[in-house]
């Protein structure tokens, strides 16, 4: 046991994320289908891929404990838009070159399939689709740095009215690294030594690869009798390189970006070399029509296979809702490491990863297993904190013109698991949970497997706790209540009052230590007459005065401060 007192702890407060969910009747879900659109920005002398961008969205009509979610499409407008990014004209030449790449004449920022960068979603039979938006890297006010990762703005509206909204990640990047990466010239030496094959004429720019090599990317046939282009590339370049980014987006666009990458692997872990992608090309494979399967023996197995004949993208499970709804979209599987692909399921279910808060979309926790046999895992604490124990209950805390919370909330507090062992680093959080006036306070948690954890306690202005021992959390409902006894906390680090154990109150600048320093803040606060919900408010009142300074002080006298493993 030991205690920490650090000069200085910065407080990052945009991962801090609420643990109760969204409220509203209708719940918009939308992903990209790939995770990832490249194309070309120069089209005047290569087209490899035209900017092509497609989203697709489900609604559900929330559910309750007497009625099951419903999946809707009719009704409703679902309409997208990609805020900061309102043309595409400029930001690459591809309306120059249209009509002599694809034999049509679009209007300006009008894309292949007639879609703008703004407009209304096509309702099928359980889902909706754009398809084709000609967006680019480039946002209205950076013409230069791509930003490959913007969100798009998808909205339910009915009567005009929106009812609900959500923004995916609509992702493109123009690195085709072919000239960038430094193994070739310039654009016009990769054809220059282009085989004389077929009437192929390298002066006879420009020239789309797809109009001679298939491409199920583009669903173009190609010639009779000339190798595909995803083969073509990939035998070209298999003596030359394994290094995926020197073709797809790329070293700085890092597209491949998911929870499988954070746990260390790689493009070819599920792809294979290039060597690999080319001869089972070779040997038959479609590409971009059979790719890697979730459900293969060596990789998650049986329970989390894809429909029959389909790939991720294209397959349903739980409730009709595509696997991309819950799980994201393919090299972007969730949570990722880029931090809007994480935006859509955070405000829906309050923290990043898998879409697995079953009140979402249920209104309830239902009784029965959901998808792929999972049960949440539901943990319910019981704290009291020192600023607001009145020696029976908790009083709410205050604003400038009266309760912050409505209803039993008292005041919010983070919650974080972390790992049971050295080094006890931050395994799921935080969560900021609504904490009621008799000290409950429960969360649903993102982790189903069974394992042992420490459970953290943060509050605003009060002394972060640890439980006393790592808990085991899992399937079912776990309780841990830290009123119980001293013991209860990590060092015996609460406070005796009446009974109860509570958490020390005074730490208002949350460095992990009562001292000079917060009873500064505090006395400059109280000086101005400060009022509101703010850290200096030791007591949670309202009003920073000279009983928030005693609170501090107290504590401050007893050098209260963290204590950890």
């Amino acid at each position: 046991m030991k205690r920490k007192w650090p000069l200085i702890l910065v407080v990052l407060l945009l991962p801090v994320v609420f643990a109760y969910v969204t409220t509203e009747e209708y719940i918009v879900l939308s992903w990209n289908d790939l995770g990832m659109h490249c194309s070309n920005k120069d089209f005047s002398k290569i087209a490899v891929l035209p900017p092509y961008n497609n989203l697709m969205a489900q609604v559900v009509k929330r559910g309750n404990s007497s009625t099951l979610p419903q999946i809707i499409t009719t009704g409703f407008e679902v309409q997208y838009s990609v805020p900061g990014n309102t043309y595409s004209v400029g930001k690459t030449n591809f309306w120059t070159y249209a009509q002599q790449l694809f034999g049509v004449s679009l209007a300006p920022n009008i894309g292949l399939t007639g879609r703008g960068l703004t407009g209304t979603m096509t309702a099928m039979s359980d889902y909706y689709i754009a398809e084709g938006i000609p967006v680019t890297p480039y946002t209205d006010n950076n013409l230069v740095t791509e930003n490959a990762f913007q969100l798009a703005l998808v909205e339910l509206k009915q009567n005009n009215t929106v009812i609900s909204s959500t923004q995916p990640v609509i992702p493109v990047s123009n690195e085709l690294s072919c000239v960038s990466s430094g193994c070739h010239s310039s654009e016009q030496s990769i054809l220059n030594s282009h085989p004389r094959e077929g009437g192929f004429n390298p002066a006879n720019t420009p020239i789309l690869c797809a109009s001679c090599h298939s491409d199920n990317a583009l669903g173009m046939p190609g010639q009779q009798g000339v190798p595909s282009f995803s083969f073509v590339i990939h035998d070209k370049h298999k003596d030359k390189t394994n290094d995926c980014y020197k073709c797809h987006p790329g070293p700085n666009t890092q597209c491949f970006r998911d929870t499988m990458y954070s746990s260390g692997m790689t493009c070819q872990s599920c792809h294979g070399s290039v060597g690999n992608v080319s001869q089972t090309i070779e040997n038959g494979r479609q590409p971009w029509l059979q790719e890697p399967s979730c459900g293969s023996s060596n990789c998650h197995g049986s329970n989390y296979a894809e429909e029959p004949g389909k790939l991720f993208r294209q397959s349903k499970g739980h409730g009709g809702l595509y696997c991309s709804a819950c799980h994201g979209s393919p090299h972007a599987i969730q949570p990722t490491t880029h931090a809007n692909d994480n935006v859509q399921n955070i405000a829906l279910q309050g923290y990043s990863g898998t879409l697995r808060k079953c009140e979402v979309c249920h209104g309830v926790v239902p009784t029965a297993p959901g998808p792929h046999g999972y049960i949440p895992a539901t943990l319910n604490l019981t704290v009291m904190l020192e600023s607001l124990y009145n020696g029976y209950l908790m009083q709410k805390a205050q604003n400038a013109s009266g309760n912050q919370f409505p209803g039993l909330v008292a005041d919010l507090i983070s919650v974080e698991l972390h790992h049971a062992t050295a080094p006890y680093s931050l395994a799921a959080g935080p969560f900021l949970v609504p904490l009621n006036t008799e000290g409950s306070a429960a969360l649903s948690l993102p982790v189903s497997q069974a394992s042992s954890y420490y459970v953290v306690v943060k509050h605003r202005n009060s002394i972060e706790t640890w439980t006393g021992s790592p808990i085991t959390v899992g399937v079912g409902s776990v309780g841990y209540n830290f009123t119980t006894s001293g013991n209860q906390a990590f060092g015996n680090n609460m406070k005796n009052i009446s009974g109860k154990y509570v958490i020390y109150a005074g730490d208002t600048n949350q460095d992990g230590i009562v001292d000079a320093s917060d009873m500064m803040e505090v006395d400059n606060n109280s000086s101005n007459f400060a009022q509101g919900y703010i850290p200096t408010d030791a007591n949670g009142d309202g009003l920073v005065d000279s009983s928030d300074m005693i609170l501090v002080n107290n504590n401050s006298t007893l050098f209260i401060g963290k204590i950890t493993p």
